[in-house]
C-alpha cells in the first residue's frame, strides 16, 4: 500500500484540531535545552554551553525557518499550517515566544550563570569592570591585533547605508563633527575571526564590542563619539536550488552560496539600552519591522560562550570518559567478526573510530577488497574515513562516493570534499534531481580466502562524522548477511545508475516505501489489538511532524494499541487526548549527548520487529530525500533496543513529557527519589570505562 501526504485513511474520524503548530514545537524544544543551562545540578561549564547552544539553535531557526515561512508569505505561497494557524499567525507567535526565550536566555547568563563563573574564578566583565591594569592591556591588544581589521563605515551623502552580513556583530556610532555640530552615523564590524571573548588576564574575559567601543576615539580621530551601540543581523540563508537547471549541480551551488549573504533581514538583535534614534534608523535602513526587532540585556551573540565552555577545567565539566572498544575484536580481522554474526555499535558509547572508521580504513588497506562505495552527508574536515577512501582508489580499488552537496550550512565543505575525492580517482556522484541523499550507507565487496565475494554493510543512523560521532547519539549495523548486502548493493545501483529499484528485502526506503512500510506495520498492529494479539508500537526519532504517520498512530491509540514516541526535537502529535491520543505517551531526552537515533518497533504479535535508520518523521524525509531503514534481525540486539526504549518512558528516567496542549514538563523527583539518567547509565553500565578527572 502507498499512502501520499494528502491521503490520511480514515481522517474523517479525527478532529481538526489534532496537530500541533511545528514551528512552536521546535522553540519548545529549544526551551529545553534552555533549562538545561538553568539547571543549577548540571557542571557549571555544561550550562554554559548549553547557552552557546541555546543560541546556535535560534541562529538556525531564524535563518531557515522564519526565513522560509516569510519568503513564502512575501510571495503568495504561504498556507494555512496543519495545526490550523494562518501564516501570520505562525509568524507572530513565532516571535512572541522567540522574544520571551531570548530575554529568558539574557537572564539566565546574567543573573546566575555569570556569577556562578565568577564565584569559580571565571569573569565575563564588561569593559568598565575591568581593572585599570587589565584596560592598559587591552589597550595594546587593541593597537597591535584589532585596530589593523577595523574598518569604519560613515553613512553621508557620499557613502550609502553598508551592507551588514548576517550573523555579523556591529557596533552603530554616532559621531558629532565639534566644528560644523553635525551628527553622523557610522558602522563598525566586530572583526568574526577573533575571538568573541577578549582575555584580559587568566581567566578574566571580556567581550571583543566592548574593547573596540572603549577605542572608537582613534578610529574617528577630531571626532566626538556621542553614542554606540551593539546590534546583529541575521539573514535568510535557506538555500533555494532550481534542480531543473542545465548547469551543473556543484557550479549550481556555489553560485547560490555567494548570493547567501545577501538574502533578506529577518532578525534584528539590539541590546536594551540602546537609543530610540539610533533603532529608528536601523530599522529603516535594513527594512525590518517591529516583530523582527529583539531587544535583550547584553551582551548579544552568547553563541560564543562556546569558547568559555572550552576552558581548561575539567571540575566544571562532565567527568571525562573514553568509549568502549569491545564491539568489535582489536586483535582479530574485522571482517572476519562481522562474518560470524551481525554488530550492532550505538555511538558514542561504543567506538566509532574502532568500528565503521576500522572498518573503512582496513577495507582500503586490504588487498582483497574490489570496492567501497558509501554515502557521505556530513564529515570532518580531516576525516579519516575520505582520506581513507582516497587511498583505497589510488591502490585501484573501484571507490564510489555519493556526496550529498545540499547538507545544509556543510555546504562548502562538502564541495572540497567532493573535489578532493575526484582527485584521488574516486566516482562522485551527488545522488537525484529533487531529492537529498541522507541515508548512511557504506558497502564493501570483499574476496574471502575461499574465493567468495561477499558484501559488508555498515547502515547507520548517523554521519561518518568521527567528531559529532563522540558527541552525538547513533547507532549502527555492521553485517554480512547476504539480504542485507543485496539490499545496499540494488540501493548504491539507484544512487548511481538508473535502476528503478522500489522493493527490498531488509530495508524500508524512502520516498518509495519507507512511510507506507511503517504505515502498513502500525495498521498491523491494529488489527493484531483486534485480534487479541500482543501489540505495541515505540518510536524514537529526532521530529515527528508528517500529519500520515500521526493519524496511523492516532488510529492505533483508538484502537487501543499502546503507543510510546521518544522524540528529540519537533513534536505535532498531541498525545492523551481524550478519544483520539489516550494510548500514547510523548518523552524528551536532553542531556550531554545529542540523542540522534532514529528506532521503530513494532511488537508484531510477541515477535517484535525492529527498525534503525536516518529517517525522520517529517515530509523532506519521507519525500524529498533518500532515507533507508533496516531491520534488527538478532533477538538479543532487539531485546536491547527495546529496553531501551521502554527506560526514556519509566516514570525514575529524567526526561520531558509532552501533554495535548503541546505543554513540555520535565520531571522532578520526589522526596527522596533520583532520577536515572538514561545516557549517564548507558555510560556507567555499557561497555564504558569511566576516566577519573
Amino acid at each position: 500500500m502507498t499512502v501520499n501526504p494528502g491521503q490520511l485513511p480514515h481522517a474523517e474520524a479525527l478532529p481538526d484540531d489534532r496537530f500541533l503548530d511545528r514551528e512552536e514545537s521546535w522553540l519548545r524544544f529549544n526551551q529545553r535545552v534552555l533549562e538545561l543551562a538553568e539547571d543549577p545540578s548540571l557542571p557549571l561549564l555544561e550550562r554554559v554551553r548549553f547557552l552557546s547552544i541555546f543560541s546556535s539553535n535560534l541562529d538556525e531557526f531564524f535563518m531557515v525557518r522564519v526565513a522560509g515561512l516569510a519568503r513564502r508569505m512575501a510571495t503568495g505561497l504561504a498556507v494555512q499550517s496543519a495545526s490550523g494557524r494562518q501564516p501570520r499567525e505562525v509568524l507572530e507567535r513565532t516571535g512572541e515566544v522567540a522574544h520571551e526565550l531570548m530575554i529568558r536566555q539574557a537572564s539566565c547568563f546574567r543573573d546566575e550563570v555569570r556569577p556562578a563563573l565568577g564565584d569559580e574564578g571565571v569573569d565575563i566583565l564588561r569593559w568598565d569592570e575591568l581593572a585599570e591594569t587589565e584596560q592598559e592591556r587591552l589597550r595594546r591588544l587593541f593597537r597591535d591585533r584589532i585596530y589593523p581589521v577595523l574598518t569604519p563605515l560613515v553613512v553621508d551623502s557620499a557613502h550609502p547605508f553598508p551592507y551588514i552580513s548576517g550573523l555579523s556583530l556591529n557596533l552603530a556610532v554616532i559621531v558629532r563633527d565639534p566644528e560644523t555640530d553635525a551628527t553622523m552615523f557610522a558602522r563598525v564590524k566586530v572583526p568574526p575571526l577573533l575571538p568573541r571573548f577578549i582575555e584580559a588576564s587568566p581567566d578574566r574575559f571580556t567581550p571583543l564590542e566592548d574593547v573596540i567601543a572603549a577605542h572608537l576615539g582613534q578610529l574617528f580621530v577630531g571626532m566626538e563619539v556621542v553614542e554606540h551601540h551593539a546590534f546583529r543581523v541575521t539573514r535568510n540563508q535557506d538555500l533555494e536550488i532550481d534542480d531543473d537547471i542545465s548547469e551543473g549541480l556543484l557550479q549550481a551551488l556555489e553560485r547560490e552560496l555567494l548570493r547567501r549573504r545577501f538574502g533578506p533581514v529577518v532578525r534584528l538583535e539590539v541590546e536594551e539600552s540602546i537609543s530610540l534614534g539610533v533603532l529608528e534608523l536601523l530599522t529603516s535602513e535594513l527594512a525590518v519591522d517591529e516583530g523582527q526587532i529583539y531587544r535583550v540585556v547584553g551582551p548579544l551573540d552568547l553563541g560564543g560562550l562556546a569558547a568559555i565552555a572550552d576552558l581548561d577545567r575539567p571540575e566544571l565539566k562532565y567527568p571525562p570518559f573514553v568509549p568502549s572498544k569491545e564491539a568489535l575484536p582489536e586483535d582479530a580481522s574485522i571482517f572476519g567478526a562481522i562474518r560470524e554474526r551481525d554488530v550492532l555499535v550505538h555511538h558514542p558509547y561504543d567506538s566509532f573510530t574502532t568500528t565503521v572508521q576500522r572498518l573503512i580504513e582496513d577495507a582500503a588497506a586490504d588487498p582483497r577488497v574490489l570496492a567501497i562505495k558509501q554515502t557521505l552527508y556530513r564529515t570532518s574536515g580531516d576525516s579519516p574515513i575520505v582520506d581513507a577512501l582516497m587511498s583505497a582508489a589510488e591502490a585501484g580499488k573501484q571507490v564510489v562516493v555519493v556526496v550529498e552537496l545540499k547538507a545544509r550550512f556543510d555546504e562548502r565543505a562538502n564541495i572540497a570534499w567532493a573535489r578532493k575525492l575526484e582527485t584521488a580517482g574516486c566516482h562522485v556522484v551527488y545522488g537525484f534531481v529533487g531529492l537529498k541523499t541522507h541515508c548512511k550507507l557504506a558497502l564493501i565487496v570483499r574476496q574471502d580466502d575461499e574465493g567468495q565475494l561477499r558484501r559488508y554493510c555498515h547502515i547507520g543512523t548517523g554521519n561518518y562524522h568521527p567528531k559529532t560521532a563522540r558527541l552525538y547519539e547513533d547507532f549502527g549495523l555492521l553485517t554480512a548477511d547476504p539480504e542485507v548486502g543485496e539490499d545496499v548493493s540494488a540501493l548504491f545501483n539507484h544512487l548511481t545508475g538508473y535502476s528503478r529499484q522500489s522493493s527490498y528485502n531488509r530495508l524500508l526506503v524512502a520516498p518509495n516505501s519507507l512511510r507506507s512500510g511503517l504505515v502498513q506495520r502500525i495498521e498491523h498492529e491494529i488489527d493484531n489489538r483486534r485480534a487479541g494479539h500482543a501489540a505495541r508500537v515505540r518510536v524514537k526519532c529526532n521530529s515527528l511532524v508528517d500529519e500520515v504517520i500521526i493519524d496511523a498512530l492516532y488510529r492505533a491509540s483508538q484502537a487501543g494499541v499502546p503507543v510510546d514516541v521518544w522524540v528529540r526535537g519537533i513534536c505535532a502529535l498531541r498525545p492523551g487526548m481524550p478519544g483520539l491520543s489516550d494510548m500514547i505517551r510523548v518523552r524528551s531526552v536532553l542531556g550531554r549527548f545529542l540523542e540522534h537515533s532514529r528506532v521503530f518497533a513494532f511488537e508484531n504479535g510477541g515477535e517484535p520487529e525492529v527498525w534503525i535508520g536516518s529517517a525522520d518523521l517529517m515530509h523532506r524525509n519521507l519525500d524529498r530525500r533518500v532515507e533507508a531503514l533496516v531491520t534488527v534481525t538478532d533477538r538479543a540486539q532487539r531485546d536491547d533496543l527495546l529496553a531501551l526504549l521502554d527506560r526514556a518512558m519509566e516514570s525514575g528516567t529524567h526526561a520531558w513529557a509532552l501533554d495535548g496542549a503541546g505543554t513540555w514538563t520535565r520531571a522532578r523527583p520526589r522526596p527522596g527519589e533520583t532520577l536515572q539518567d538514561i545516557q549517564t547509565h548507558l555510560v556507567k553500565s555499557r561497555r564504558w570505562r569511566t576516566v577519573d578527572g
